[in-house]
């Protein structure tokens, strides 16, 4: 499995190097849809976006990039079955709501279009659906990883502020962070809301009524930015441990300046462009790799910023 991924990551990097002229067995008509449950308001997105820009634009394909403006599941069902309406060469797409998403995405392997999960879902999921396979990070594990290292610095109790409650996936996160660091999960976890005003004022109001958590966990930008400005108002910003998923501007800012201790990089740049790259070369030749791919989850400190502070919110 590593010498293969080594092989293809390398293959990967001859594509991208200067003074090659790469030639493409493109098949006419190639496309590809990438199907989120993203609001339009999440920027964190915009790397996604990217990635499966650079893809297209190194393997000679079409892509497209698709997703419910207000975030609603229900919404995101509807897509993918435009989507596979459309006879795309393949479907890359989150699976932030199994329930929900499981029927439109099966009907669409049934139809013949090819789909790799991606981001949100289990490989286990990505399989019962038919899936080709699963490129993203275990949230249970990501979270877990996280606990561990919170409790081995000294966090007895925290709150998890999580801003997408509606999505069962993400609240692994919370979970797997209780169980690292041994305590139960109960009312630590705040239904923030997406409202960067409701978001600071929730977070403000939960510290003041648990004087006594030493530990915030954020779930992406979305919630990280407004706890930033709460910790700032309620002077506590760089006295409570401050842990995030995800990178931004704001939360690199906040990790240069000490406010935030760490922020778990899950590389979204990889989830969007190695389905793009793996699904074009399962086309034209027949490959594909034999197992799922863990994008994160990686620790991102101080110590290691000047590539991530270059391309937050680009390509990291």
């Amino acid at each position: 499995m590593k010498s293969n991924l080594t092989k293809f990551l390398v293959g990967a990097a001859i594509a991208v190097a200067p003074m090659v002229a790469p030639t493409f067995a493109t098949a006419e008509g190639e496309r590809y849809v990438l199907v989120s449950h993203a609001p339009d308001s999440d920027s964190w997105w915009n790397t996604i976006k990217n990635g499966i820009a650079l893809a297209g634009e190194q393997m000679g394909v079409e892509v497209e990039y698709r997703n419910p403006p207000t975030g609603d599941i229900a919404d995101m069902a509807r897509i993918v079955e435009q989507a596979a309406a459309s006879a795309p060469n393949g479907i890359i797409t989150t699976l932030a709501d199994y329930d929900v998403l499981k029927g439109p995405i099966m009907d669409a392997v049934a139809s013949g279009v090819d789909v790799i999960i991606m981001n949100t879902g289990t490989p286990e999921q990505a399989r019962e659906v038919g899936a080709l396979m699963y490129v993203g990070q275990p949230e249970y594990d990501a979270g877990l990883a996280a606990g561990m290292r919170a409790k081995d610095d000294g966090v007895t109790s925290f709150l998890c502020v999580n801003h997408a409650i509606q999505q069962p996936t993400v609240g692994e996160r919370c979970q797997g962070f209780a169980d690292g660091l041994g305590v139960e999960l109960g009312e630590s976890m705040l239904d923030s809301g997406t409202d960067p005003a409701e978001i600071k004022n929730r977070v403000m109001a939960y510290l003041n009524a648990n004087p006594d958590t030493d530990g915030i966990l954020t779930l992406g930008p979305v919630s990280a930015d407004p706890t930033i400005l709460a910790l700032e108002e309620n002077g506590m910003a760089g006295d409570i441990y401050f842990g995030t998923f995800d990178l931004g501007d704001e939360i690199v800012k906040g990790i240069k300046s000490g406010v935030i201790q760490w922020g778990i990089d899950q590389q979204p740049f990889l989830q969007a462009y190695l389905p793009v790259v793996i699904m074009t070369n399962y086309h034209r030749y027949g490959v594909l790799p034999g197992n799922n791919i863990n994008s994160g989850p990686g620790f991102v400190t101080a110590d290691a910023l000047e590539m991530v502070e270059k391309f937050a919110g680009e390509y990291r």
